[in-house]
């Protein structure tokens, strides 16, 4: 027996849900949407005075954007200098030619391969002085300090919540081994070295260009590291790689997170306590 025609009033009905169920399918036979590339995510962020690239600092990944980020803004003439947190303040490749050796990078910078392995942050570094870009040094030299710990003014800067967070920060960095009477002295030295780089990028600034900044994730935090040294004036926008982060997961600190593959499990702080030894142990 012939199924019946439909009524003009069904067929109103139904029209939508069929056109919904053919698009469905049709949708089911395409590849999936690739993710947005790694150059059009940093032009989300763009144009900006300061561009602060936060990293975790063993992931060699994180790096890899970096270089990248500084190779794309360059070839669009926008990029006034890098200022990296893994040099001090002071040094700098300014004088250098484009086809300077790494040596010479190295020199310039004063580059210290133990604290940061040049074999990660070299292609970096070099990206740039081939681009004819500076690369400036912006951590607050070692030498610095020392004095640095003992300069109470650096406890005002930050209103008490967050300067409570960078206590807490300095706590589980290192892995509960730091005295409580080091935690205060800690945290001067981390937001002294804020201003520092703060200082360096300011300097670099250039009309219509970025200065990026590369530096750990805990230093372009917005309420607590570098921007909070900037003065109004100053355009920032914050990046953040996390390894392993979901894409959607934005950091309340950050305008845009980088996600990268998750890093192999490790017990960072039993490794901290056998480098510190038994005596830095808590009892």
């Amino acid at each position: 027996m012939p199924t019946p025609p439909l009524s003009t009033t069904s067929q109103a009905r139904l029209g939508p849900l069929l056109l919904a169920a053919l698009a469905l399918a049709g949708c089911a036979g395409l590849p999936p949407k690739e993710p947005p590339s790694w150059p059009a995510r940093l032009q989300q962020v763009l144009p900006t005075d300061v561009l602060l690239l936060g990293e975790q600092h063993d992931a060699t990944e994180h790096q890899r954007l970096q270089r990248e980020a500084v190779q794309w803004l360059a070839a669009r003439s926008t990029l006034a200098a890098v200022v990296m947190e893994m040099a001090e303040q002071g040094n700098s490749t300014a004088g250098l030619p484009a086809n300077a050796t790494e040596a010479q990078a190295q020199a310039a910078l004063q580059w210290q391969d133990k604290a940061w392995p040049w074999a990660q942050y070299g292609p970096v570094v070099m990206a740039a002085v081939g681009a004819g870009v500076p690369v400036l040094g912006g951590n607050l030299p070692r030498s610095q300090m020392r004095a640095a710990m003992g300069q109470a003014q650096w406890d005002a800067h930050l209103p008490a919540p967050a300067l409570q967070r960078q206590y807490t920060e300095i706590r589980d960095g290192h892995c509960g081994l730091l005295p409580e009477s080091q935690i205060a002295p800690m945290a001067r030295i981390q937001i002294a070295r804020d201003a520092s780089m703060a200082q360096t990028a300011t300097s670099a600034l250039q009309p219509g260009k970025t200065v990026l900044l590369v530096a750990g994730s805990g230093h372009v935090w917005r309420s607590l590291g570098v921007p909070t040294h900037l003065v109004p004036h100053v355009a920032a926008k914050v990046v953040v790689a996390r390894a392993g982060g979901e894409p959607a997961a934005a950091h309340s600190d950050a305008d845009l997170v980088a996600p990268t593959l998750a890093l192999p499990p490790r017990d960072v702080c039993a490794d901290l306590r056998e480098k510190w030894g038994k005596a830095l142990q808590k009892p």
